[in-house]
């Protein structure tokens, strides 16, 4: 669903996100990045924020219990995963480059700087607006929550960060035991 995302309507996604989350063990270093990516599409963001957080902790607090073997290399590639596709909502539909940015309290800010065909690409997501600005070469045409624009290195686009829905069909349940450890603040 997320790598053919337009294989499936927004409805289908939930009802399939909501039956998965409750089959799903997460026994695997890259099942935290990918459920946060799903979970932020269907609008359940304070899960997502909690898969990110899992995923970005792997090897940090030494979840698995293994991080003497070495690092989960996946799952530091799977923080990319839950935050770029997953709360920037990054997709390429047909060769355009496609954001819904959504962002779960707690987070004020996600910046990021894409290479796309030879260009840099930055952008900036807060709860109120996404900002595009192409940092180098001609212009790039983008979409924003499915509405298409071109960006040049001249002047900045923003356009409004849009308020996340609430999920329908209630909150997702996970096997007994495997549901991810809500994030805490850290001191």
């Amino acid at each position: 669903m997320h790598l053919r995302g337009e294989a499936f309507t927004p409805a289908q996604k939930a009802r399939n996100f909501s039956y998965y989350e409750a089959l799903t063990v997460r026994d695997s270093s890259l099942s935290a990045c990918t459920q946060a990516v799903l979970a932020a599409e269907t609008f359940h963001l304070e899960l997502a924020y909690d898969y990110l957080t899992e995923a970005a902790l792997m090897d940090l607090e030494d979840l698995e219990h293994n991080t003497r073997d070495g690092l989960h290399a996946a799952s530091l590639a799977g923080t990319w995963i839950a935050l770029v596709p997953g709360l920037a909502g990054l997709r390429d539909h047909d060769g355009t480059l496609a954001f819904a940015p959504r962002l779960p309290a707690g987070i004020t800010r996600l910046a990021i700087t894409l290479s796309v065909r030879g260009r840099r690409l930055r952008v900036e997501i807060t709860p109120g607006t996404t900002s595009y600005r192409l940092l180098d070469g001609g212009p790039l045409r983008l979409l924003h929550d499915g509405t298409p624009f071109t960006v040049t290195c001249t002047h900045p686009v923003i356009r409004p960060t849009t308020a996340t829905p609430e999920p329908t069909g209630g909150a997702p349940t996970q096997p007994r035991g495997r549901a991810p450890a809500h994030r805490r603040p850290r001191p």
